[in-house]
């Protein structure tokens, strides 16, 4: 048999006394694992005593296998290899001094009355959903950009989600859908809604076509079915999931510039790699699809899985390579919660006091990236929100 090595996961924190010092933005996101059989199973390791965080614990758990039992999960004799990324049961919350969260007012929009004009309406965007469709619903009409029952009333508004509608959360399809619907609802009214391409979305793509087939991770063995069965793989979702579903998914765009704004999913300069246009980008990650190869599928989802390289001292100036290359004064993105950039600490049943504290985007790299995902997984804040945003003076 030739050596597993666990898939790319999504890193979620729990509290240690170690310092961590982060791996640099481009770590390849996996680890090998020895090639020895596995041990018998074992009684489940007692939970840490501190209060830890773990995300999805909301919605009902998946009737596949706990994610504790994959290869993914451990590392050889207590070791951790190079480039390996903590999965959630080990990665240390990372206590920053040097990040700073600005709050960030959006710009009014006139209460009452719905954009009207023969000019583009206001731009919206959401940050990562990951299923949690009610509480979606609820912030689209706390914006005036749905009705009472959930449809599209924000006239000639733009409306961009960033990725990652799937896992973790209890309906990941009926968030697709209602994607779907406002898209087509709102393009009647002379607005418009659309969507980027997450890292979640290339995965459940990989997992639906490909399964069980063996992939090239770079070290080792992979597949897609163990890689979303980590990051929160929800079977109710594989049961719905149809070809119109897929086909929609295989068409979003990676990369796209509104107005002044940069809009990607991922924290990554890995978009550089796939071309010096934004146009080059997006065709590019179409073709790869398209041709339907197993490995060239996975390395697109291994790269926008990578994170974290706008923060720390060169975030400011990888900001600028991506703006410098594709367009725009400002990135906006989802994949890495807030919670995360900030090193905030909580817990899903609020026995802390609550969960994360979070009020809005989270403005940082000298005032250059916006980050959108507010940790609704992790009992945070689903965002959505106007731009651009009043915070220049104090970004």
């Amino acid at each position: 048999m030739p050596p597993v090595a666990p898939s790319p996961v999504e890193a979620v924190p729990v509290p240690a006394p170690v310092p961590v010092h982060p791996p640099a933005a481009e770590a390849v996101p996996q680890a090998s694992v020895p090639q020895t059989p596995p041990p018998p199973p074992q009684a489940p390791a007692p939970m840490p005593a501190e209060p830890t965080l773990h995300l999805g614990h909301r919605a009902a758990a998946p009737a596949y296998p706990a994610a504790s039992g994959h290869p993914g999960n451990a590392f050889p004799e207590g070791e951790v290899p190079e480039g390996y990324t903590p999965t959630e049961r080990d990665l240390p919350v990372i206590n920053r001094g040097d990040t700073v969260q600005v709050k960030a007012s959006p710009v009014p929009a006139p209460a009452g009355e719905a954009p009207t004009g023969d000019g583009p309406g206001p731009l919206y965007v959401v940050g990562d959903v990951h299923g949690y469709l009610d509480e979606l619903l609820a912030a689209l009409r706390a914006q005036g950009l749905v009705d009472e029952n959930g449809g599209w009333s924000a006239g000639n508004a733009r409306l961009w989600f960033l990725g990652d509608f799937t896992d973790r959360g209890p309906d990941g399809i009926g968030v697709i859908d209602l994607v779907m619907r406002l898209s087509a609802e709102a393009a009647a009214a002379g607005g418009y809604c659309k969507a980027l391409m997450g890292n979640h979305e290339l995965l459940l793509i990989g997992a639906k076509r490909f399964g069980d087939t063996p992939v090239n991770s770079g070290a080792g063995t992979a597949t897609f079915q163990a890689a979303w069965l980590l990051n929160g793989g929800q079977k109710q979702d594989m049961d719905r999931l149809q070809d119109v579903h897929l086909q929609w998914m295989s068409r979003l765009d990676a990369v796209v510039r509104e107005d002044d704004h940069l809009l990607v999913h991922s924290d990554t300069t890995a978009y550089l790699e796939y071309g010096e246009t934004i146009e080059d980008v997006n065709d590019t990650v179409h073709e790869i699809l398209t041709r339907n190869d197993a490995d060239e599928v996975w390395d697109v989802f291994r790269k926008f899985t990578k994170r974290f390289a706008f923060r720390d001292d060169g975030g400011p100036q990888a900001v600028q390579e991506l703006l410098s290359t594709y367009g725009g004064s400002r990135i906006v993105h989802g994949h890495s919660p807030i919670p995360y950039l900030l090193g905030q600490v909580g817990t899903e049943d609020g026995e802390d006091g609550g969960g994360p504290v979070v009020d809005g985007p989270h403005v940082y790299a000298d005032g250059l990236a916006i980050a959108m995902d507010g940790g609704v997984t992790m009992a945070g804040k689903l965002l959505v929100v106007q731009l651009p945003l009043n915070d220049r003076a104090n970004a």
